[in-house]
């Protein structure tokens, strides 16, 4: 009989139990029994929906063991890491109308429930040689291992149901082909520029009536079109698999019972295809060599296998079919300008810009006009001199205009050698014009070429014996006595109060 652990409680009776960080009754591992392996199914199935098996399949184990009575269960058990994850099997279970259990070595408890939400406890353990003894609110029992159930050689035993839905979007897959129907299958994938590869699997004879061994063609197509999925599952010999896993795969219009996905149980050097229609899957320990399917396209020759030699024309001929070069609008940002072409009519503009260069870009830059414009070079760039139509340097020697692009998109070098290669030239390609060449000896600092000469005028000298000798006038100081304002009359003079002496 069960007793109800209570809160802070420490002391417990079965061995091997232990209490966690939250007070719950916890022991090393987590067993569920079930009724029928169909129940087990139906757990696995449950569990695989929202987890994978790959975080216990190292200590999951799955016995079918024997009661006293002569009945026999399923019991299948793992490692309780915590009892968050115990809690999420105990609810499977109860779902999959199973019991869950924790304990150590053989005696296992009830794990615990809304009723006692610490976990329970026996009031009495049974001196028992069973391998399992499990203590429930509602029985106690012992089970007697009988034997063990590979969890890889179950899924293979069941069978996929059918599921419609499953065909579509069924992206990555794999065709397995029958040794007539292979070839025709690699040729219309070629003709229809499908991606996939193709190697050819053997199997034992079926029986010993069969001459030679059972060979069939393995097709791995990445991305199958939807327009040839229904000629793919309709024609005969051939069958579709949609890739569950590494190593796994369905065919497409079934689903297997259990997530295969969530069981990492196939190796992925081999390839397992489970088939509908109740039919046994193909099972490929290892895979064999895969291919590109266009390696198999037909190579066929006009008339004769031999090669015949071409004959070289000369280079007049050659002439006939030569393109000019263009310029054509480019996309691309401004990048490697360093000179600007400046029209006669622009050249007041220039003078006004003149004011506002820096010195270092007056001295630096460098100009030479001709009759239709003027090239102004600076290797720092020029975007501070707005004037012109910018140029983009090519090369050194050749520029174009900045946001166009020569067209053919040749090599500058090439380009540079089809003007004639010309190194004391500066050309200019500009659009819907011919190219212009500028002398290198024509360029002058800009400085140089737009400052104007000042006019001066002199200035006639004076003799400077004549200044030294003027005469300096002295200031001599008096005292000023008892009435220093005796002598000073309030009359302004010149005025016509001080002539008719009236004041």
């Amino acid at each position: 009989m069960l007793q109800r652990v209570a809160m802070h409680q420490t002391r417990l009776r079965v061995p091997g139990l232990g209490i966690d960080g939250k007070g719950v009754v916890l022991g090393a591992r987590g067993l569920v029994l079930l009724a029928s392996v169909e129940r087990l199914v139906a757990f696995l199935s449950l569990y695989t929906s929202e987890r994978s098996l790959g975080d216990i399949i190292a200590s999951l184990k799955i016995e079918v063991v024997r009661s006293k009575m002569g009945t026999r269960e399923v019991l299948l058990s793992m490692s309780a890491t915590n009892s968050e994850f115990m809690d999420h099997v105990a609810e499977v279970a109860r779902l999959a109308l199973g019991h869950s259990f924790t304990g150590s070595a053989r005696h296992f408890v009830q794990f615990r429930d809304s009723a006692a939400p610490f976990g329970y406890d026996a009031s009495e353990v049974i001196a028992s040689d069973a391998d399992y003894v499990l203590y429930h609110s509602m029985y106690t029992q012992a089970y007697a291992r009988e034997r063990d159930i590979d969890l890889s050689r179950l899924l293979l035993r069941l069978r996929p149901h059918l599921d419609p839905s499953t065909a579509r979007d069924v992206g990555d897959i794999w065709v397995l082909a029958e040794e007539g129907t292979g070839p025709a299958w690699i040729q219309y994938l070629i003709r229809s520029r499908v991606d996939a590869q193709v190697g050819l699997a053997e199997w034992p004879p079926a029986s010993s009536l069969d001459e030679g061994p059972v060979r069939r063609y393995l097709f791995h197509v990445p991305e199958l079109p939807s327009r040839m999925l229904p000629l793919v599952r309709t024609t005969p010999g051939l069958s579709a698999f949609r890739k569950m896993a590494p190593g796994v795969a369905v065919e497409i219009g079934f689903r297997h019972p259990v997530n295969l996905q969530a069981c990492p149980v196939f190796p992925d050097s081999g390839l397992v295809l489970f088939r509908g229609s109740s039919e046994e899957p193909v099972i490929l320990e290892r895979l064999p060599a895969l291919g590109e399917v266009t390696s198999f396209a037909r190579v066929s020759f006009n008339g004769s296998t031999q090669i015949a030699t071409a004959q070289l024309v000369d280079a007049a001929t050659v002439r006939q079919v030569a393109v000019p070069v263009r310029l054509a609008p480019s996309l691309e940002g401004f990048r490697s300008v360093r000179a600007t072409f400046i029209r006669t009519s622009e050249y007041p503009l220039l003078r006004r810009v003149l004011y506002g260069l820096g010195r270092q870009t007056l001295t630096d830059a460098k100009i030479a006009f001709t009759r239709i414009g003027a090239m102004l070079v600076h290797a720092a760039g020029v975007e501070s001199i707005p004037v012109g139509t910018f140029l983009r340097e090519l090369r050194p020697g050749l520029y174009v205009a900045a946001g166009y692009d020569p067209v053919p998109a040749i090599d500058p070098e090439v380009l540079h050698r089809t003007l004639g290669s010309p190194t004391d030239q500066h050309v200019v390609l500009l659009p819907e014009q011919p190219p212009i060449g500028f002398a290198t000896s024509s360029f002058v600092r800009l400085q140089d070429a737009l400052v104007e000469g000042q006019a001066w005028s002199p200035i006639d000298p004076i003799e400077l014996e004549a200044v030294l000798q003027t005469e300096v006038p002295r200031l001599q100081f008096e005292a000023l006595g008892m009435r220093p304002m005796a002598d000073v009359s309030s009359v302004v003079p010149g005025s016509e109060e001080g002539a008719d002496g009236s004041g």
